[in-house]
């Protein structure tokens, strides 16, 4: 192996650190969006860099970026994946300013510290500094910028997986998904999971319709009871669970280390998700009832009730698969199921080179450091490479705290300063084994 090239990290962290700051104050909130401030952010940097760059334009201010730098061709090109969207925040719940990018307390504070414009400087630190030092690359490195992940994609990769589908093309893919924490299942040691499968996103709608009328004559064709009756099928649907072989590994892995106390083993693990949450999401479709309307007046028999369904597919199962299973259970053609969104993905194996190295540099770094694959139970835009073939792994080198994890798509979200300090090293020690020249 070719010796690593000198860093001067004191240097390096101080940068990126200024760069995050500034990354934060760019408001992108989606909706609306409006990533091109987000790409002209990072353009800038880039051309200051001498690096070239395209950007993809899906209207109203809705742009990604992407570029690239050239290896031997001897391996096939590793992206670095980031989006440049955040959720919208409440400022009256913060105790800081949302998009003030500031640091407190150790902490560098914003809407998107964690999701996921600290990933996204991570990232482009890693990217200009090969630049920077010249390092010889067996592979192209790709650095991409995406729009609209947080509202389903439509904006920015799926845009781009329609528009520009040779723009995808890499054999590794570094995303969002995964981490470090420094507690899991109530005991302390870190524990890093690189998400190699993520959760489908399937949102209904239900309509329920009928004949309106007045109160005081209750008929048999009341849509809200049509929908109520409906809602309470659904709930009372008893899902069947799966234990896939990446959440075997993953239990078994955190048994072996002492971590999850309970056996490892399929009957177990379907035992223990019918106390725990956090275990019944990882092994069941699961379904949460997020919004219901109807009516106009207290005494007014609605003609139309509707209510939405957030429904999170385990990996491979396919969406219309499950709506027919949901429309068996509501037993109803008088309440309508209509898509407003769905994503799904199989599962990236986890016996790979990329997978290796991460657990590799992980244990560099934090040589305790349990190193489990694991399943993203909220979607990202990996979901839409992992169906084009490609590996596309949850990773960040940062270690969180639960607490601080809440942040995400909450109030106060921030990262500290060592948490990120770390992400950059790794990111950038990853990349380098993954890309250089031997």
């Amino acid at each position: 192996m070719t010796t690593p090239p000198a860093i001067n990290w004191d240097t390096y962290l101080d940068e990126a650190i200024e760069y995050l700051c500034e990354f934060i104050r760019v408001d992108t909130s989606n909706p609306p969006g409006n990533e091109v401030l987000a790409c002209n952010f990072l353009g800038a940097i880039l051309h200051r860099e001498g690096i070239d760059y395209d950007l993809y334009d899906a209207g109203n201010g809705r742009v990604s970026l992407r570029a690239v730098i050239k290896g031997d061709g001897s391996k096939r090109p590793l992206m670095l994946l980031n989006h440049t969207d955040v959720v919208p925040v409440q400022q009256e719940f913060w105790d800081e300013d949302a998009f003030g990018g500031h640091i407190k307390d150790g902490f560098i504070w914003g809407r998107g510290a964690l999701d996921m414009k600290g990933l996204g400087i991570a990232e482009l630190m890693t990217f200009i500094t090969l630049k920077r030092l010249n390092v010889p690359l067996a592979r192209d490195v790709v650095f991409f910028a995406q729009a609209d992940e947080e509202a389903g994609s439509e904006f920015g990769m799926r845009f781009i997986e329609r528009e520009y589908p040779e723009t995808l093309d890499a054999e590794y893919v570094i995303n969002e998904g995964g981490g470090g924490s420094t507690e899991s299942f109530g005991v302390e040691r870190p524990v890093y999971s690189i998400a190699v499968s993520e959760k489908g996103p399937l949102w209904l709608r239900l309509v329920a319709e009928g004949r309106p009328g007045h109160g005081s004559m209750p008929h048999e064709d009341n849509a809200l009871d049509r929908l109520v009756r409906a809602m309470y099928r659904v709930q009372e649907w008893d899902r069947p669970m799966t234990v896939s072989p990446v959440l075997t590994e993953y239990f078994g892995r955190l048994s072996r280390a002492g971590i999850y106390k309970g056996e490892a083993t399929a009957e177990a693990l379907k035992a223990a998700a019918e106390k725990d949450p956090r275990v019944r999401a990882l092994l069941t479709n699961t379904i949460s009832a997020t919004t219901a309307t109807s009516g106009i007046k207290h005494n007014v028999i609605p003609g139309r009730a509707e209510a939405t369904l957030d429904i999170r597919l385990l990996p491979g199962v396919k969406p219309e698969d499950f709506e027919a299973e949901l429309a068996a259970v509501i037993d109803d053609p008088k309440v309508k199921i209509e898509r407003v969104h769905v994503g799904w993905s199989d599962t990236n194996s986890f016996d790979t080179e990329l997978f290796r190295v991460m657990e590799e540099v992980i244990h560099d770094h934090m040589e305790d450091a349990v190193v489990v694959p694991g399943m993203t139970v909220g979607f990202t835009d990996s979901s839409v490479l992992r169906n084009r073939g490609m590996i596309s792994y949850g990773f960040s080198g940062g270690l969180t705290s639960p607490e601080i994890g809440r942040g995400v798509h909450g109030h106060n979200e921030r990262v500290s300063v060592d948490s990120f300090r770390l992400n950059c090293q790794m990111v950038w020690e990853v990349t380098r084994r993954m890309c250089a020249r031997q």
